[in-house]
């Protein structure tokens, strides 16, 4: 049975990072926008700040997209919010009909228990879906809420394209989903086989970052079940007109 984050009647569209095709991304204007623009939830990224909270920002550093330097594990929660990094607690209460992809950006049980923790006391445990490369957090966030849904590692992603190519597909496994871009380098990881196969064990497959019509149209004829785009001014009518 497919877990509720997963299950829709319809394609879903997040925009990632709030849309930051749009505005700055992973900011308050960003996820305002892409919602405003009728996405149906958001992707976002997570560090933990100097004092343990869970902030909204992708890169390991400031400097790219703020106007302060050096890592973000180095400044407190006052510091970052007050160059518009937010909290996942104020993100979570901000958007309380959202489906909300959370990327964990270091793959460690301290940012795994921190960000369960903002899940929980947002009551946010079935419209969250957690996500990483690393195995490690997220077999951390399986052990501590059975509840939340999590989508594959890149581990457990190649594992389950190989299995594939095999046509021996995984069906039992410790994730909810995939979340996954349609090409890996060279290597071509969505296709109309291996959504079949995802489909067959009550898996999801959400694909990123789809911002072009053409693209956003094949993925959905093989049944991919959400677009994640920096698009969605482009991606969203388009998928509600299909």
């Amino acid at each position: 049975m497919r877990h509720p984050f997963f299950a829709s009647s319809r394609p879903l569209v997040f925009a990632h990072r709030g849309g930051s095709a749009l505005a700055p991304e992973n900011t308050i204007e960003a996820f305002d926008n892409g919602l405003r623009l009728g996405a149906d939830g958001l992707e976002l990224d997570v560090h933990l700040s100097r004092d343990g909270t869970v902030m909204v920002h992708h890169d390991s550093r400031l400097d790219r997209t703020t106007v302060l330097r050096g890592p973000i594990a180095d400044r407190t929660a006052v510091e970052l919010t007050r160059v518009h990094v937010p909290a996942l607690d104020d993100v979570l209460a901000r958007y309380r009909d959202a489906r909300i992809i959370v990327e964990l950006k270091v793959n460690s049980a301290e940012l795994a228990a921190a960000a369960v923790g903002a899940v929980r006391r947002a009551g946010a445990v079935d419209r969250v879906c957690f996500a990483s490369f690393g195995r490690r957090v997220l077999r951390a966030v399986r052990a501590m809420e059975p509840a939340v849904a999590t989508s594959a590692a890149r581990e457990e992603v190649r594992w389950a394209l190989y299995r594939s190519w095999c046509r021996w597909p995984v069906s039992r496994v410790a994730y909810d989903g995939y979340q996954i871009p349609e090409w890996s380098g060279r290597t071509h990881v969505v296709s109309r086989w291996f959504v079949k196969c995802a489909h067959r064990a009550g898996l999801g497959v959400q694909v990123w970052t789809v911002d072009r019509e053409d693209d956003a149209r094949r993925l959905l004829d093989w049944g991919v079940d959400a677009l994640i785009t920096d698009r969605p001014d482009v991606i969203v009518p388009m998928v509600k007109a299909v």
